[in-house]
């Protein structure tokens, strides 16, 4: 879990050493591959636009990220239930990293469960993720909901989540703003 530049700096390094080990061998590996971390802490999220100066693309790892915004197990039975996606606060955490990415000129991508919730399509959409993983059974229900919104409409849910005080409320606004336009929620 990336935290800190210094650590970019230090994996940076090291995968420069080893470039150049496989050059000496003549090993072929892709020149232009591409640097990239995750972000799951939220020290990550408050330095993104530093971090972003090191790497070609960030990828939110929401599981984890929701995790340690919230202070919680997601393991612990007793707590797991604050660990939610869905959270103002975890997503005010997304749409920073989102814009720290963007305005570096590198994508940001999202993988997790929050990516295969068809409640946060909309939001996730409307925060300008570029990218998102999702297991395969995921993958048709969240064309099913990107190909019935707008992108004004996607923002319009985003910024109304992000005005919220629980994720409670955040799944009311969504599934209130998708009512009209989604007949399966």
């Amino acid at each position: 879990m990336i935290a800190t530049v210094e650590e970019i700096q230090a994996a940076k390094a090291i995968l420069a050493e080893v470039q150049a080990e496989l050059r000496q061998a003549s090993i072929l590996f892709d020149e232009a591959m591409e640097v990239g971390i995750m972000v799951e802490v939220p020290s990550a999220v408050l330095i993104a636009e530093h971090l972003a100066t090191e790497v070609d693309f960030f990828s939110i790892g929401t599981n984890d990220l929701s995790q340690y915004v919230m202070a919680c197990d997601r393991t612990n039975p007793q707590v797991a239930s604050l660990a939610d996606g869905l959270h103002p606060a975890v997503l005010r955490m997304i749409q920073q990293t989102v814009q720290a990415g963007h305005q570096a000129g590198i994508s940001v991508g999202l993988c997790g469960e929050l990516a295969a919730d068809s409640l946060a399509v909309p939001i996730l959409l409307g925060l300008g993720l570029d990218s998102v993983s999702l297991n395969p059974q995921a993958i048709p229900r969240f064309k099913q909901v990107i190909v019935q919104l707008t992108a004004q409409e996607a923002q319009a849910i985003a910024n109304s989540a992000l005005q919220q005080d629980s994720a409670a409320k955040v799944r009311a606004i969504v599934s209130s703003a998708l009512s009209s336009t989604i007949d399966t929620y």
